[in-house]
């Protein structure tokens, strides 16, 4: 199950981080997150204690969403060493996301 994410713990989790990390920028009300979720639990499971993966509620948590210009959702950012190093926008295929942590492995 991937880490819940808020703007209280975004830093530490993820701008601090020694390891790559994916973060799921999403809401309970968007359909398409609702197709996406389920592809980032999975990837939290089989890059357990590779990579950070985790999901930012955009309604409850706004100012990273903000700060890194996520105008729709779902927006699944990586970040490496605190930098954004990967983007993916609307719905992709699981491999897609696979393929950008591998990247960075």
């Amino acid at each position: 199950m991937a880490l819940a994410i808020t703007d209280a713990t975004f830093e530490e989790v993820v701008l601090k981080s020694t390891q790559p990390v994916m973060v799921d920028f999403w809401a309970a009300w968007c359909g398409p997150c609702r197709m996406v979720g389920p592809i980032i639990d999975e990837l939290s499971n089989e890059y357990a204690g590779k990579v950070v993966i985790g999901k930012v509620d955009v309604d409850a948590n706004q100012e990273f969403a903000a700060k890194y210009g996520v105008r729709n959702i779902p927006t699944v950012l990586v970040f490496h060493n605190g930098e954004v190093v990967g983007k993916q926008v609307g719905v992709a295929p699981k491999q897609t996301y696979a393929d950008s942590l591998d990247a960075l492995l």
